[in-house]
């Protein structure tokens, strides 16, 4: 449904993904006719990439961490520039099993970018890593199709 909905309203897709590592493009990749709406990906797991390739504050990192719905924001707007992809959608947390710069495992932000406005959702999961994981590509993936309902089509 989510891809139908976007290939209806000529709505283009990126990822930007830390903790789910892909798993949210791979999701949306085995849905036949994925390829009219996603546009590509980057898996973002150091705060590196996160500046180079999606344009994350240094200073923003340095300060809240990659666990931080501001950086889960930057990261959708950068999936958006990286891809040329109308929405953006973007995941960082602590998948576990230990804490991460202070952040308790299962703290998890998914960012969405829709024509340059981006904003991000805390979600608190339970579970080892790989559920937590999993929990995250699934609020992402009800995030995008959140902002593909809510967005209008644009007239090319």
């Amino acid at each position: 449904m989510l891809v139908t909905r976007a290939v209806a309203k000529k709505l283009t897709v990126g990822t930007a993904e830390s903790l789910t590592a892909g798993m949210v493009a791979a999701v949306l990749a085995q849905v036949p006719g994925a390829s009219a709406v996603l546009q590509g990906g980057v898996i973002a797991y150091q705060n590196k990439v996160k500046e180079k390739l999606l344009g994350v504050s240094p200073v923003l990192l340095t300060r809240n961490g990659a666990v931080d719905p501001h950086v889960a924001s930057e990261m959708a707007l950068g999936a958006c520039a990286a891809v040329g992809a109308r929405v953006g959608i973007s995941t960082t947390g602590v998948a576990g099993p230990e804490p991460h710069q202070g952040k308790p495992v299962g703290q998890v932000f998914v960012g969405v970018a829709l024509d340059g406005v981006a904003r991000a959702r805390e979600f608190h999961f339970v579970g080892d890593r790989e559920s937590i994981r999993n929990q995250a590509t699934e609020a992402a993936l009800m995030m995008l199709l959140e902002s593909i309902e809510e967005s209008r089509e644009q007239n090319l």
